[in-house]
């Protein structure tokens, strides 16, 4: 069994979900959602369905997207951060702002990146010490360092990299997944009532990347700007318009970028650390195929049982916990009618572990992706990136970083657990409470 909260008996007040929401958002809500195909809260505030059911799913995210945008509600609590960027975007904004992103990531970007991963991948091991430690922070600056390589050729020691990364840690903790900006049915015009360390934290951010965007686009102009990720979403127009990013736009897509591609990565990579300190016999297994990893882009493909393993953490600790999408015009779900404007809930964490949709679904059990009954789940129940129109453009690049982190981690350090139980909550990514402790020895 691997650690998770247990959710509540019965449903609960609305007051007491609000206050559970801020302090653990995973043990407020029930734990029957854990077999739910699909369940409905309404109070005062919100009125939401939770969709485990993967006809469901398939109806919101695959065939009819358009009809289930994000929702306003939701995107409250990550505009002081991330603007209009394409992760909260929706209707022409988020289309034009996909016909602008994707191409940076199409074609050969993962074997482009591949360097800058693999560098990131050994500074990191080799920044790391022995004896027993909180695994999280280690893991955070490494996916920084692989964030700044790839989207500005910045190793994470430069000072700018350095201060983003610092900025992004003060705003995690300041920030919940769910605040009253996301509960509150408030008009446009009336401000959000967003704590003054998230706006203080948000901003600090925002003015980094400002300066970052400013000198890529100096540099661009005069004809010496590496071609990295930020120099092509920043060069490349969008096929309709002609059009490129302003330099605030780009500010909201970078923060979303570093938002998507840091964050997450940071969160995943520590779970499976821990995963495999409490696996040893699969962490044998992942250490003795880090041999084969070169500096050859071909050699992630043999990485066969290490991609394994993290796809198995990416199950058990997804890095978002759940997103929301919003009801356009009435629906009947499961014979249930679904009003315009309900808030549905899709929860990775929830679906992840869902006891009518997979085979022990708590524990760690990389083979299962091998096995029938692995594969029928992952294809009804498996969305670490989402699906459809608005899955995660930078899969692959995440999918690889992840697998690189832990080949070279493993190839240096022997991990252990240590007396302390990580427990998972919900921030802006899944985090644990008192941090990710393992003890590390030289092999």
């Amino acid at each position: 069994m691997t650690p998770r909260p247990q959710g509540t008996q019965g449903r609960g007040t609305l007051w007491g979900l609000i206050r559970g929401f801020r302090r653990d958002l995973l043990g407020a809500l029930p734990e029957r959602l854990y077999r739910a195909w699909m369940a409905e809260f309404r109070n005062p505030l919100i009125h939401s369905f939770f969709c485990n059911d993967p006809a469901l799913l398939r109806l919101i995210l695959q065939e009819r997207p358009e009809d289930f945008p994000k929702s306003n509600r939701m995107r409250e609590g990550l505009a002081p951060l991330l603007g209009n960027g394409v992760f909260i975007s929706n209707g022409a904004d988020w289309a034009q702002q996909r016909r602008i992103i994707d191409p940076a990531f199409e074609g050969g970007r993962v074997r482009a990146s591949y360097p800058a991963i693999l560098d990131a991948a050994r500074a990191a091991s080799l920044r790391l010490q022995p004896g027993p430690q909180d695994i999280e922070p280690q893991a955070a600056h490494a996916a920084a360092d692989v964030i700044f390589r790839t989207l500005f050729s910045l190793p994470i020691e430069h000072r700018i990299a350095t201060d983003v990364f610092e900025a992004f840690r003060d705003h995690q903790a300041a920030q919940p997944l769910v605040n009253l900006a996301a509960l509150l049915p408030l008009p446009a015009w009336m401000p959000r009532p967003h704590s003054r360390r998230t706006r203080q934290t948000a901003g600090r951010i925002r003015g980094l990347i400002r300066d970052l965007v400013a000198d890529r686009q100096r540099a661009i102009a005069a004809g010496t700007a590496p071609k990295d990720l930020a120099t092509k979403i920043m060069t490349t127009p969008d096929p309709q318009t002609g059009r490129c990013f302003t330099e605030a736009e780009m500010v909201d897509q970078v923060a979303v970028l570093f938002l998507a591609g840091h964050e997450t990565s940071a969160s995943v990579l520590g779970w499976a650390l821990w995963l495999l300190a409490a696996n040893p016999d699969w962490q044998d297994l992942v250490a003795a195929e880090s041999a084969t990893l070169t500096d050859d882009f071909a050699s992630l493909s043999g990485l066969r049982t290490t991609r394994a393993v993290f796809r198995e953490a990416l199950r058990l600790y997804p890095a978002v916990a759940m997103f929301v999408r919003e009801a356009t015009r009435p629906e009947t779900f499961r014979d249930r009618d679904v009003p315009r404007g309900a808030q549905l809930v899709i929860s990775p964490w929830h679906l992840h572990r869902h006891q009518r949709l997979w085979v022990r679904p708590d524990d760690f059990d990389p083979a299962r992706w091998d096995t029938p009954e692995g594969k029928a789940s992952a294809r009804q129940a498996y969305l670490p990136f989402s699906a459809g129109p608005r899955a995660c453009p930078g899969a692959g690049l995440a999918m690889a970083e992840g697998v690189v982190m832990l080949a070279a981690i493993t190839s240096r350090w022997r991990l252990q657990v240590t007396d302390r139980q990580p427990m998972p909550i919900a921030r802006l990514t899944i985090r644990a409470r008192d941090g990710i402790w393992v003890s590390l020895t030289p092999r």
